[in-house]
């Protein structure tokens, strides 16, 4: 293994270790919140656009992970998928088409949505989030809170998406995700965010299934399709919670 590669896995443990460390108090109220929602009936949605809806697409029907999360997709704006990959990035500095997609969505009054923005500082999720709790739903953030103070918002208010969320969960994530400097390299490389989201939004996951079973409740979990009886397990799953999911038939 070359230095280079050792020292991004030192500064991923790093700042997951800081993450478990200081934000494990939120992670505890939004496990709380999402226990809250799968045991009354509530509907779970989870929206990132780029590189940010990778964390929210990793607890969408998957194994391990709770049946009734669902994702909010905006389109043009999921993952690198469009034509020109700018495009996504443009999109995400358009007002309404977030709006419009919750608004088209089954989600209601007292559902749980989980807003996933690096820099929080964009159109979309800021104004994706402000809609949503207009609307009574509990919106749990995820971002970086090193981002306010060091840009300037893209909102009309100044704002950034942390100042229109339920929770926050914060990545710890410094400006510019390039955890790694090396000489000829002119800039910061080697991102650390996608780990850190993704093991933020996995422990909601797994401390909510845990306070769901010590409530005596069956939490609805996938198993892997990879095992035996995995996809009649799954499939049953869905059926059960058919007024809950929303990417299947």
């Amino acid at each position: 293994m070359t230095d280079l590669a050792g020292r991004y896995f030192d500064a991923a443990i790093a700042v997951l270790e800081r993450a478990r460390r200081e934000e494990a108090k939120s992670i505890e109220r939004a496990a709380e919140t999402l226990a809250d929602a799968v045991a009354d009936g509530g509907r779970v949605f989870a929206f990132g656009a780029g590189h940010s809806s990778l964390p929210a697409q990793d607890v969408v029907y998957r194994a391990g992970g709770l049946a009734v999360m669902n994702l909010l997709a905006v389109p043009g704006v999921i993952g690198v998928n469009v034509m020109p990959a700018t495009l996504g990035s443009a999109l995400e500095r358009v007002s309404g088409l977030a709006t419009a997609t919750l608004d088209a969505s089954p989600a209601r009054s007292g559902d749980v949505l989980f807003v996933v923005s690096l820099s929080g500082r964009n159109v979309m999720p800021i104004e994706l989030a402000a809609h949503a709790r207009g609307r009574g739903l509990t919106v749990i953030g995820l971002t970086s809170l090193d981002y306010p103070g060091k840009v300037e918002s893209r909102h009309p208010s100044g704002g950034f998406l942390k100042d229109h969320c339920d929770i926050v969960l914060d990545s710890k994530i410094g400006v510019g995700d390039g955890e790694l400097r090396a000489d000829g390299v002119p800039t910061g490389f080697g991102s650390v965010s996608s780990v850190v989201t993704v093991a933020l939004m996995q422990a909601v996951v797994a401390e909510a299934i845990g306070r769901l079973a010590e409530r005596g409740l069956e939490p609805p979990v996938f198993r892997s399709g990879n095992v035996d009886g995995g996809r009649e397990w799954n499939a049953q799953l869905i059926a059960d919670h058919h007024d809950r999911v929303f990417y299947a038939f």
